[in-house]
């Protein structure tokens, strides 16, 4: 761990999408999400929740993942060869990240409440990415196709009646660290109004 101010983490900060083989310390992730966990949270409720997918537990979560994309029709389902070929390929490119992190919330049926904690579970992912970078950890935030699939929300053994998956994480150690890209300057993004 280097330590760095929190400004710099916010600029130096990158979505990392290739990973070392390596996986992390059970120990560092727990610190990492427990540095996430003082994210902001409405009557502090701490409405996020993990499930860590690593090691042979990825299998189940992969499987899900596959099984999801051919019920939606974003993989074919027929046993061809080139079928059989992409879902392998699909299955191989999973597995070597070194863990998954599924984050979801208890839904809320209030409209204002279900904003709030999602806010909230989102303040608790952008907290977890700035301390992983510090631990030297990377992290992509991910919103797919079957987090929005209720079979893939049963397969994973959740209620898609009350719960809502926010994000996908994946996470490892950065095997290539991307450019930094500039912002559009704050003045083109806020308008500030005085009388």
């Amino acid at each position: 761990m280097i330590p760095i101010d929190s400004l710099t983490a916010i600029k130096t900060r990158r979505s990392i999408h290739q990973f070392k083989p390596e996986e992390v310390d059970t120990a560092i992730l727990k610190e990492i999400f427990t540095y996430g966990s003082y994210a902001p949270t409405h009557y502090m409720k701490e409405p996020w929740n993990i499930k860590l997918y690593q090691n042979d537990g990825k299998k189940r979560f992969v499987n899900a993942i596959i099984a999801s994309y051919q019920r939606i029709g974003m993989l074919n389902t027929a046993n061809d060869a080139k079928t059989a070929k992409m879902i392998e390929s699909m299955r191989r490119f999973l597995m070597n990240i070194p863990h998954h992190a599924l984050i979801y919330f208890k839904k809320e049926t209030d409209d204002v409440r279900y904003e709030e904690e999602y806010a909230a579970v989102c303040a608790f992912i952008q907290n977890s990415q700035l301390a992983a970078w510090e631990y030297g950890v990377g992290m992509l935030w991910t919103i797919t196709p079957y987090m929005h699939d209720n079979g893939f929300v049963t397969d994973i053994s959740l209620d898609a009646d009350s719960v809502k998956i926010a994000a996908v994480m994946q996470i490892g150690y950065p095997e290539k660290i991307p450019n930094h890209k500039e912002r559009t300057p704050i003045m083109e993004k806020m308008e500030i109004i005085s009388e």
